[in-house]
């Protein structure tokens, strides 16, 4: 059995996402839609201070009000993570951790928050408890918690299949992007179940798909049924092209310079919450996993 690292408190980087694109080709019998799209993460999101321990328990030191800890992704990727290690015999009974979350990214946003969130605590213990895990294997545990998580485990920007499990490394261009959110919580659920969702668009070659427009499936839904959401993408449309993210219900504003991105965040930034922020295709959490 690997003894657990010991370490001071480190503050370990849980990325945002954007959807570049988002096209919704079938539905399963189960009622899981297939995609394909394509993930690229923000030089911007939330950072987790993750602590190793010899308590044998997983302490969220800031809870989410209304969110029990074990409704709460870090707690459930942690003890997860623990659960499994255990049954696998590479982690002594009590191996715990402390964990804290500096909260920037909005939850429903479509940004991947708590996906994000549950990747970063799953590399981040298999680090200290030196479990050995691989990230395929991480990634697949992470998969049981929720479609997004295994591309915040691997670390790449991504052209995604199936439910968004299916993984191939890419490299789009590294855009400046200013992203706003609107005000309104938007329901993953509610986007998936609503009967004019687009769900057959023709499925596509990477190649093709890379070379055509962006656009997100669940954009026009979300548009008609959020007039917040439609007057923010018409006001963004106006400086550069814009649109959704996800299911929402964060909108983004593509830009080639950081100076263009921050002109215009001058003036949205007035009415709305946002952040201008670099895409990158190899996520921070890895840059930060690979200095230490």
């Amino acid at each position: 059995m690997t003894a657990v690292a010991k370490s001071a408190v480190a503050k370990w980087p849980a990325p945002a996402k954007l959807n570049l694109f988002l096209y919704i080709t079938g539905r399963r019998p189960d009622g899981y839609h297939e995609l394909q799209t394509l993930f690229q993460f923000l030089d911007y999101g939330d950072t987790l201070s993750i602590q190793p321990d010899s308590s044998g328990q997983i302490t969220l030191l800031t809870p989410v009000d209304g969110v029990p800890d074990e409704e709460n992704l870090i707690v459930r990727a942690a003890r997860l993570l623990q659960t499994r290690a255990r049954q696998q015999g590479v982690l002594p009974e009590n191996a715990g951790a402390s964990i804290a979350i500096e909260k920037r990214l909005p939850m429903g946003g479509g940004l991947g928050g708590g996906s994000s969130d549950a990747a970063t605590v799953l590399v981040a213990l298999n680090h200290y408890w030196r479990t050995g895990f691989s990230f395929a294997e991480l990634a697949a545990l992470g998969l049981r918690l929720g479609a997004d998580v295994p591309v915040f485990v691997h670390g790449f920007a991504a052209f995604a299949e199936g439910v968004g499990e299916t993984l191939t490394p890419v490299n789009p261009a590294e855009k400046w992007y200013l992203v706003i959110h609107p005000g309104v919580h938007i329901s993953t659920p509610v986007v998936f179940n609503d009967p004019e969702l687009i769900r057959n668009t023709p499925v596509r070659e990477i190649s093709q798909l890379l070379a055509d427009n962006y656009r997100n499936d669940c954009e026009p839904v979300v548009r008609k049924r959020f007039r917040e959401v439609e007057q923010l993408v018409s006001w963004l449309l106006e400086y550069a092209p814009s649109r959704l993210t996800g299911t929402g219900a964060c909108v983004f504003a593509e830009f080639d310079t950081e100076p263009a991105a921050r002109q215009v965040a001058e003036l949205a930034l007035k009415k709305w919450q946002g952040f201008v922020a670099r895409g990158v295709n190899v996520s921070p959490l890895h840059r930060y996993l690979s200095e230490q």
